[in-house]
């Protein structure tokens, strides 16, 4: 292990809220090992920003790692060329260009569909529209349209789940590959029809390139895994934020903010993804701290997020802030892929419509909103009232 500092966390407490110990690390120790988590965190931005821009050393090629072993080998967990083929292999489908020429129209079909279905009344938002917004939309760009949205949901969660499962718990493992299973199966039996009329899908496109079957299945499975979980937490996240802080809701609905700066700025706030993995591929050292081969390090995007360094008053939401720093999606080659859609899902397309379609929108006060997660975070339920 490396020579950091050890720092012991409460699990479950850093699960509910991971913000005050991250501060803690931040201050007294940016390189700190957790036993509990059993890798060296990096919580600085700088840190952060650098590292994961130096690939011979902070490398995503992880054999033994939990993503590998669970769905495959994907292009997030490759490097250098091989991760660059799988990229360009899938540019096509994600491409600013074809999202704003082909995606957004159809995420605002799906987006007034779902919220002509709404009644009136008390809802959990992210029940009645982040999630089946979330997966219909994630179905068109997949390729997966065989499937219900509330699969594509509960094969999110349970790949999350299974990543991040560092504790090696059994029945989050039996979850994750009860999830992959029915991806294969899905896979399977849209197969014939997508070779014979292939699209513009990401399936679609993968197998176009002459990608092997292996490495489609997988890339399929991480556009799934990212593609769900944290655009519907951020969804509901955005809104949520807007509704507990109306004085910036009026600024977006004035005109004086976008629909994207409150977006990005709830990404930096509130990081859907909290962590990314790294091995260490060649002894390495930051300062006074040295890496072995080998050993594993989180690089937590949340934290940098939080930094104190970049960003005043870091733990207040405020749609007027510079995010420019932010690494909510990245900062290095892995920068994520499917940005350009989940800002078209999200700041184009959900934000502006919810609010455009409800008369009113207020928090209900008969259920408390449930936050949870620090290697994914976000909002567990949004009960609010519609009018």
């Amino acid at each position: 292990m490396s020579t950091a500092p050890r720092i012991d966390i409460d699990p479950p407490a850093f699960w509910a809220d991971p913000y005050p110990m991250l501060a803690k690390m931040r201050k007294e120790a940016p390189i700190a090992f957790v036993p509990q988590l059993g890798s060296t965190l990096l919580t600085s931005r700088d840190d952060i920003s650098i590292s994961e821009k130096q690939i011979d050393v902070f490398s995503s090629h992880q054999p033994a790692g939990l993503m590998n072993r669970l769905m495959g080998h994907n292009m997030m967990r490759k490097d250098g060329e091989a991760h660059q083929v799988e990229r360009r292999a899938m540019f096509p489908t994600v491409s600013p260009k074809t999202v704003k020429a082909h995606w957004t129209a159809l995420f605002q079909a799906h987006a007034d569909r779902i919220l002509d279905a709404i009644e009136p009344g008390r809802i959990d938002f992210m029940r009645n529209f982040a999630l089946p917004f979330s997966g219909e939309c994630l179905k068109s760009i997949t390729g997966l349209t065989n499937i219900g949205f509330g699969d594509m949901d509960a094969w999110s969660q349970g790949m999350i789940e299974g990543i991040a499962n560092y504790a090696g718990d059994p029945e989050v493992e039996a979850r994750c590959h009860a999830a992959t299973s029915g991806i294969d199966a899905a896979i399977d039996d849209i197969l014939p029809a997508m070779r014979k009329h292939p699209d513009q899908s990401i399936l679609g496109v993968l197998l176009a390139s002459g990608m092997p079957m292996e490495s489609v299945r997988a890339n399929v499975k991480l556009a799934i895994s990212g593609g769900q979980n944290e655009p519907r937490k951020a969804i509901a996240g955005t809104v949520w934020a807007l509704l507990t802080h109306p004085e910036q809701l009026d600024l977006v609905r004035r005109g004086e903010v976008t629909w994207l700066e409150a977006f990005e700025e709830y990404a930096r706030w509130i990081s859907p993804i909290g962590m990314s993995p790294r091995r260490i591929a060649k002894p390495w050292s930051i300062r006074d701290v040295a890496f072995e081969t080998d050993e594993r390090v989180f690089l937590m995007f949340g934290s940098a997020n939080r930094d104190e360094r970049h960003f005043e008053r870091a733990d207040q939401f405020d749609v007027r802030r510079d995010t420019t720093k932010s690494v909510a999606f990245g900062a290095g080659p892995h920068f994520c892929a499917g940005a350009w859609a989940s800002r078209a899902m999200i700041a184009d397309v959900a934000l502006p419509t919810v609010f455009a379609r409800a008369a009113q929108i207020e928090i209900a006060d008969d259920e408390p909103v449930r936050i949870g997660g620090w290697a994914f975070r976000g909002l567990q339920n949004l009960p609010v009232r519609w009018h």
